[in-house]
């Protein structure tokens, strides 16, 4: 398609700018929120990424040698060729590493709980932490905390204790670990049983499963609730030991303390909770879909506050989900926003979000995170893109633009296309086939005022629709 007069430029696009440029046409450019400051004292990010990688070398170790020997297709990998950790395998790991059996399976334990390795079934591989362990503190700090959420599976529980009761231990154990956080310094183990019983009681209370007023008669034994009888003590020594043997605390002399790490990983744990509950929009109990709509009118510092809250609220496995789920939805702006909520979730999202690097739809958007995960500029990243993948995702941003902005928004959107003119841009764009792309077209040429441009784009929309050329 040519204009009528040679020299007139009207039917050539603007300056091509970088694709990043794409999904800022409907938001504003991402700007960075002061992270809140740890208390006094605490060591800075390096040096405690270095304690957690001190305390979990072993596991690291072992996490290595599976990786290495286990892998699918190696030699070393077992009779199932799925590198399950067989008592074989346990005995040949031994052996190799020069360790025992039982120290053998609990480095495994601890890797598996850090994350270092991932187990589907019977089958392992290695974990997304393990491959950055080396060059990503913030992935060690992860691991290390990972870790310090499970220290309840870490050590067996006490074997003749009711499971009511432990449950309830585990569940008071946050607020002990606060006043020690509090604390800042050793506390007495007698001090922190008084607290455990208190908070016990309130969670008893809470069930109502305790009796309010008096009780002229006793209550039935089959009526008791067992746990009420079980004592706290050994219970309490039982979760001061397990959080020891994750590096949390330390106890000695009838005190407990927090180490650095246990310290900084309470102060964390803190820290979520209360950007939970100070949700600035009010949409931290809406499913995924729902808060990336509240947030979709949101200045880019507010939304980013607001996907902080929500994702504090969750874990990270069940909010990469329902991100991605929401990602997958036929509303593109929804799909820009999502991806703009897992940037705030960080490293733990990369499996997933290279998981759906595969499908399509997401394959941009997914590549874009990757790269910027790297360490790519943000305004370098649509380099990773072939022209095929740049030109879907611009298609889809003009379909988010058409859906929910202005005509005008939508004109400017032009300036961010890779190609030099427009019939270029539209032969690119019918051949990506693109579910939109009939859509974007219309709405592209009722929006733009040069009367050329809009009939050559309007027969391009016409084209597609009827599958002509």
């Amino acid at each position: 398609m040519t204009s009528r007069n040679p020299r007139d430029s009207r039917l050539r696009l603007v300056r091509p700018r970088p694709l990043a440029a794409a999904p800022r046409a409907v938001a504003q450019r991402r700007s960075r929120r002061s992270a809140p400051r740890p208390p006094e004292g605490t060591p800075p990010p390096a040096e405690l990424a270095g304690m957690a990688r001190t305390r979990l070398a072993d596991a690291a170790r072992v996490a290595r040698w599976a990786d290495a020997a286990l892998g699918p297709g190696r030699d070393g990998a077992t009779s199932d060729g799925k590198g399950t950790l067989s008592d074989a395998t346990a005995e040949r790991a031994a052996t190799d590493l020069g360790l025992t059996v039982a120290q053998v399976r609990t480095d495994w334990d601890t890797a598996r709980l850090a994350g270092l390795v991932e187990v589907h079934g019977d089958s392992a591989r290695p974990g997304w932490r393990l491959r950055a362990w080396n060059r990503d503190d913030s992935a060690v700090l992860r691991g290390w905390v990972a870790l310090f959420d499970a220290w309840s599976l870490a050590c067996p529980e006490p074997a003749d204790r009711e499971h009511a009761a432990v449950a309830e231990v585990v569940s008071a154990m946050p607020q002990v670990l606060s006043f020690l956080q509090l604390s800042a310094g050793p506390v007495p183990v007698e001090q922190l049983l008084d607290l455990l019983e208190q908070r016990v009681t309130e969670l008893r209370t809470a069930r109502c499963e305790i009796p309010y007023g008096p009780r002229p008669e006793p209550v039935p034994a089959q009526l008791q609730y067992p746990a009420e009888d079980t004592p706290l003590a050994p219970l309490l020594d039982w979760a001061l030991d397990a959080l020891a043997h994750v590096g949390a605390l330390t106890c000695a002399d009838g005190q407990a303390t927090l180490t650095p790490l246990g310290s900084w990983a309470v102060w964390v744990k803190l820290e979520q909770i209360c950007v939970a509950a100070q949700s600035p929009a009010g949409n931290i109990e809406q499913n995924a879909e729902d808060m990336l709509r509240g947030c979709a009118q949101l200045r880019p510092n507010a939304a980013r506050a607001e996907y902080r809250a929500w994702l504090a609220a969750r874990t990270v496995g069940s909010a990469v989900t329902e991100l991605l789920d929401a990602a997958r939805g036929e509303d593109a702006l929804l799909r820009g926003l999502a991806f703009e909520a897992l940037r705030v979730v960080g490293a733990p999202a990369e499996p997933e979000v290279r998981g759906a690097a595969n499908e399509t739809p997401l394959r941009p958007y997914a590549l874009l995170w990757l790269a910027e995960h790297d360490g790519a500029d943000p305004e370098d990243a649509h380099e990773v893109l072939t022209r095929d993948e740049a030109t879907w995702l611009w298609v889809d941003t003009a379909a988010a633009v058409a859906d929910h902005g202005e005509a005008p928004l939508l004109v400017r959107h032009l300036e961010s296309a890779l190609q030099p003119t427009v019939p270029a841009l539209l032969d690119e764009v019918r051949a990506v086939g693109h579910p939109r792309t009939v859509q974007v077209l219309v709405a592209l040429a009722a929006a733009h005022p040069d009367p050329a441009l809009a009939r050559a784009v309007r027969r391009a929309a016409f084209q597609v629709h009827t599958g002509g050329s």
